[in-house]
């Protein structure tokens, strides 16, 4: 009891600190105005019903760099709503892009690009940046641009793109907040990825679009949104052939021609509906997919318990029965994706019996378990993997999401707990769906954005000290 008590006092303590410091303010906040924002999740029971999954944010930010080599007009369709976009469009009005977007169409007018320096700040607010130096090098012969940022559950490293770079004749200088990448001409050659890498394929198959001769990526990513990407350049005149394979040749071209394209499903947030159907007990069905881009993911939630029907694009699933504990090992695709491992946590921390999870990909990402420890999880963190005990009731608190899967994990986490979940971290949410609110409200769940302007609010007011009291 003792050790409750003081346990209590302290986190009281720290969290009269960091109020002092405005640190909880900027949690709140997102680090921008001074509205305090966050989203309150209570359990509804089981889902049920159908969601249209939006386009892909990853084969979204990818293609909107490539828009950047054409010579003439793009129409993109199935572009999703998300914060990223916005990130992109204020560097277009910085350097000459012209955005113009009406619903889930984009309209790009690359034309008028002048400029190839981005703003260090701005590039460092979303994690694809850097597809802006295999877009624009070999126009400009040199950009700027800042480290690449965004999700925060460890560094994300960019030495594969560099290397390839190089390769290609570029010299990059490294700065604090920024590299340069310049080369007078980029010339084709045979590239090999130490270790395979969704965003340094992409970046490479760009900047090999423009380049003399021929470039040949040789244990490339096989990602949906590889593919997905170079479709969209195919179809502006590019010659890349074997996307979707380990290796891919890229045959250099003069000039692009002007295309529509529709980005691809999001499988990511496809995969977090279905493992939300297992969380709630619910049936959800996800429509306007490619079911094989869920392949490994279907087949993990099959070992969970989950009943899974797959159609032309449309799948469902049934969470019918209690959940089964299983052992989860990320890899790239086809493996199961880093990605889903978030969302899974949750489910897994009301199954029946333990699981393992190993991420391959990313050691660092399990800042989610922490959170979800705090509704009491009792999720156990070693190096490079988690053990979730299983059979734990979730208790409804306040907690933070790192990142957009993060934040997926503690929505989902919060529809099967106790009481009342509030979430912090919105922005990184918004940067990945800024429709999931409408979503799962559409689906019978209980939950909504709050905002408050901080100019009268107390943090005591908020919950945060009462939430330790309790």
């Amino acid at each position: 009891m003792a050790n409750r008590y003081k346990t209590e006092y302290m986190s009281k303590n720290i969290l009269t600190m960091l109020s002092s410091y405005g640190i909880i303010k900027k949690i709140l906040t997102g680090g921008g105005d001074n509205k305090m924002r966050w989203l309150e999740v209570k359990s509804a029971g089981p889902l049920h019903g159908k969601v249209k999954i939006p386009g892909s944010k990853n084969s979204t930010l990818g293609i909107l760099a490539a828009s950047c080599l054409c010579d003439e007009e793009v129409l993109l369709k199935n572009v999703p709503d998300i914060l990223d976009y916005k990130y992109i469009y204020d560097i277009g009005q910085d350097i000459g892009l012209e955005l113009n977007k009406s619903n889930e169409c984009i309209t790009i007018d690359p034309r008028g690009i002048f400029s190839s320096d981005i703003s260090p700040e701005k590039s460092t607010h979303f994690r694809t940046a850097y597809y802006f130096a295999g877009a624009l090098l070999n126009k400009f012969k040199r950009v700027t641009i800042g480290y690449p940022g965004g999700d925060n559950f460890g560094s994300r490293p960019i030495d594969q793109h560099f290397k390839g770079l190089r390769a290609m004749g570029a010299e990059i200088t490294l700065h604090k907040n920024y590299y340069i990448v310049e080369a007078e001409k980029l010339t084709g050659a045979d590239i090999y990825f130490d270790l395979i890498t969704s965003g340094g394929t992409i970046n490479l198959m760009l900047a090999g679009v423009k380049a003399n001769g021929k470039t040949v990526l040789r244990n490339a990513a096989r990602d949906p949104e590889v593919v997905d990407t170079a479709i969209f350049l195919n179809k502006m005149g590019a010659s890349i052939r074997g996307a979707g394979t380990s290796v891919i040749t890229i045959e250099g071209v003069d000039y692009l021609k002007g295309c529509e394209h529709t980005v691809m499903p999001d499988r990511l947030i496809a995969g977090a509906f279905l493992m939300s159907a297992g969380v709630t007990g619910g049936s959800i069905a996800i429509e306007e997919i490619i079911p094989e881009h869920l392949e490994s993911c279907i087949i993990k939630l099959e070992e969970t318990g989950l009943d899974i029907e797959i159609g032309e694009n449309i799948i469902s699933a049934f969470g019918r029965k209690a959940i089964r504990g299983v052992n989860v090992k990320t890899g790239m695709y086809p493996g199961f994706g880093t990605d889903y491992q978030q969302p899974l946590t949750s489910m897994l921390s009301i199954a029946e019996s333990e699981s393992r999870i190993v991420d391959m990909i990313y050691p660092e990402r399990f800042n989610h378990c922490i959170q979800l420890n705090r509704m009491g999880a009792d999720i156990i963190l070693k190096k490079g993997y988690c053990v979730i005990p299983g059979r734990r009731s979730l208790k409804g608190t306040w907690v933070h999401a790192t990142d957009i899967r993060a934040g997926m994990c503690l929505i989902m986490a919060g529809m099967c707990a106790e009481g009342t979940t509030y979430i912090t971290g919105v922005e990184h949410i918004e940067r990945g769906y800024a429709g999931i609110i409408d979503a799962y409200a559409s689906l019978g769940a209980k939950i909504k954005l709050i905002e408050r302007d901080d100019s009268t609010e107390e943090i005591d007011n908020l919950g945060f000290l009462k939430s330790v009291d309790k």
